[in-house]
């Protein structure tokens, strides 16, 4: 699909955007219907290669985790952020299970032992990748909001 030179623009600002924050709430669907939240720190912000549009957003996770058996149920997710610059980010999307040595390696920082005391070794990690199908950017005070469609 070819997409518009501002499309193209658009979607690369708000994956550098994305850049900023750190920790975001991932929001899945539990057994019961009920959405459930949780705080994951980004492992990494990986944009997709130049023909598409969007990013995937990275976390490591552990394998044997209530989040791990809503994504497995329903893979359809949200994420939001909150920055100190009164900025407001959600993202929805398509998350998937990974497991992937190599990108383990890739994405550990050792702030992440304080969940795998067992390191990225640890036969429990695993990671979840979302495609990016939407994303909503607010900025405070001006209440500037914009979507992206991925």
């Amino acid at each position: 699909m070819a997409y518009a030179e501002y499309q193209v623009q658009a979607a690369r600002q708000f994956v550098e955007r994305l850049r900023q924050f750190e920790t975001g709430m991932l929001i899945t669907h539990g057994p019961n219907g009920k959405l459930h939240g949780r705080p994951m720190a980004v492992a990494e912000v990986e944009p997709l290669e130049s023909e598409h549009l969007g990013c995937y957003l990275w976390f490591l996770t552990g394998l044997e985790t209530p989040k791990m058996d809503e994504i497995r149920l329903n893979q359809e997710v949200l994420v939001a952020f909150q920055n100190r610059q009164e900025e407001f980010l959600t993202l929805s999307g398509q998350a998937e299970i990974i497991q992937d040595a190599d990108r383990i390696n890739a994405f550990w920082l050792d702030e992440f032992r304080a969940w795998f005391p067992l390191g990225k070794t640890d036969p429990n990690l695993a990671l979840i990748r979302v495609r990016l199908d939407q994303g909503q950017l607010w900025e405070q005070p001006s209440c500037h909001q914009e979507t992206i469609n991925f």
